[in-house]
């Protein structure tokens, strides 16, 4: 294996730490994978890891049940880094001392040098804010280790010891609040570890391009091309290896986006020259979905019946053999699959379900990256903007956006109030701050109101906005006041029916992203 595909493993000790310092990482250009914390040291050095880098954690080292590094893992000669409770957990195993009866030090910090230090960045002044969240605190490090650095209530903030090459940050490097905590990330990864900075969505293209090439042969491929950044860069990427073997399939489900099923055919047809079955089939969804009033029960509805459409448009396809899909690490790792690699596709968020006796073998060219690695990706690959920086879509569409019955003019109704949200975040430049932003129908609400000189009962629109990096947990956006009162006014008056607006302030948890 070469140094381009050995990986800087992340030992996922609990909450959203391991994702984010895994995305760290690759910002600094290495490639990096998320394992679990019961990782064998066997298993981690068949990995053939350049680093590993253990992450932050709720639990407390003293905890009966808390999570343990496997020891034999500190004797492999792999550089370590160890962030807040992988610090603590490095002190704990080799000797040191955890205090469990400190004072706690949660958010902000002045983290200040108590000698010179191999990982801190060089370009932090003497003392530096930084980002804490911890109980325990050591308080003694291990034989060999020396502390550089301590905090009011973290005596050794940072320890170190050069020789094993083994280093330790009380703080989160990760977050933003730590304003010099990617500095050293990058000094542990290039400097003590030795990492060079090749990593690159190039480097991901010719390589996925080669292995694309070397599994399908001359086989034919199908994809289900939904008009998402996702499925969209991977049919691009799987264009760009075999060319003509490749056939997507866009179903067009009439619950789509304003001017979405145009565009897909425009870029990938006719601009890309990818060959594209455009599958017109609002109709049978439409009167699928008549009566139709449980969430859940739309969503089956709208599965059922773009597997239907999938099958009758990929019929003559006999000899297809691998089906195409835009899964990504995160799907991989809330799934708990990122150490196993399914052959045969039975069910798939990206395409709505698909049936079990379906044995066509999984092309999944992205399931490596994160989204913002995809958007570059596709970048890369030569796709506009307009799809790259296309907002995240459910599978079932409008559909799921509607509280109560789907019909077409409710649909209608809400294509236009959704049409001026994006519009109008993208008139202030907040498009791309934004990781969602959407409208909600309330078709079965009805609200007073008054327009002109006459009382009105129409509908309510719910607008959400929210900010994420992974969708995994996300916050409610703080839109500007006037950026909202623009909406407002412009929904009330362009969409006849709805005379009244209201912006969810909920954030996930507790709340979802998508209202149904």
């Amino acid at each position: 294996m070469t140094d381009l595909h050995r990986p800087v493993l992340v030992v996922d000790f609990g909450a959203q730490y391991a994702q984010l310092i895994a995305r760290r990482v690759r910002e600094l250009n290495v490639f990096s994978e998320i394992v679990r914390s019961d990782v064998s040291a066997a298993d981690a050095a068949a990995r053939e890891p350049l680093a590993i880098v253990l992450s932050g954690g709720p639990k407390s080292v003293h905890v009966d049940g808390a999570p343990r590094l496997d020891p034999a893992i500190y004797d492999l000669g792999v550089p370590i880094l160890g962030i807040c409770y992988g610090a603590q957990l490095i002190a704990h195993q080799l000797g040191g001392l955890v205090d469990h009866s400190s004072r706690g030090e949660y958010g902000r910090s002045m983290l200040t040098r108590t000698g010179p230090s191999s990982v801190l960045d060089p370009e932090a002044p003497e003392s530096h804010p930084v980002w804490m969240s911890h109980f325990d605190a050591i308080t003694e490090v291990p034989d060999g280790f020396v502390a550089t650095g301590s905090t009011p209530d973290a005596p050794v903030a940072v320890l170190e010891h050069d020789e094993r090459r083994i280093y330790g940050l009380q703080f989160h490097p990760e977050v933003v609040h730590s304003p010099y905590g990617m500095g050293a990330l990058r000094r542990f990864l290039h400097g003590c570890a030795g990492i060079a900075p090749d990593w690159t969505m190039g480097l991901v293209i010719d390589e996925q391009v080669a292995q694309i090439r070397d599994t399908v042969g001359e086989s034919r491929v199908i994809c289900a091309l939904s008009g998402g950044v996702d499925s969209s860069v991977a049919a691009a990427l799987v264009h760009r290896a075999i060319g003509h073997q490749l056939t997507c399939v866009y179903v067009d489900t009439g619950l789509m986006r304003h001017g979405e099923s145009d565009q897909v055919v425009e870029t990938f047809r006719r601009n890309m020259g990818i060959e594209l079955i455009h599958a017109a089939a609002a109709d049978r969804f439409f009167d699928a979905l008549a009566g139709v009033v449980d969430p859940e029960e739309k969503r089956k509805v709208i599965g059922e019946q773009f597997i239907r459409v999938f099958e009758q448009h990929t019929g003559g396809l006999t000899e297809a053999e691998f089906l195409v899909q835009g899964t990504l690490y995160p799907d991989l790792i809330e799934s708990g699959g990122v150490d196993g690699q399914a052959s045969v596709i039975k069910s798939h968020h990206n395409v709505g379900g698909l049936p079990e006796d379906m044995t066509l073998r999984l092309v999944e060219p992205l399931r490596d990256l994160f989204k913002d690695e995809v958007r570059a990706l596709g970048s890369e690959l030569g796709l506009p903007d307009e799809i790259v920086w296309r907002q995240p879509f459910p599978g079932p569409g409008l559909g799921v956006r509607i509280l109560g019955e789907v019909t077409r003019e409710r649909v209608a109704m809400l294509r236009v109030a959704d049409r001026i949200v994006r519009e109008e975040l993208a008139a202030a430049g907040l498009e791309r701050s934004i990781w969602q932003a959407f409208a909600v129908l309330a078709a079965d609400v009805r609200s007073v109101g008054v327009m002109g000189d006459e009382r009105t009962y129409g509908h309510p629109v719910i607008v959400r906005a929210v900010t994420s990096e992974d969708a995994m947990t996300a916050d409610w956006a703080r839109l500007p006041y006037e950026v909202l009162e623009t909406i407002s006014q412009r929904i009330v008056n362009e969409v006849a029916g709805v005379n009244r607006v209201a912006y969810d302030v909920t954030s996930k948890p507790p709340g979802t992203i998508e209202w149904e």
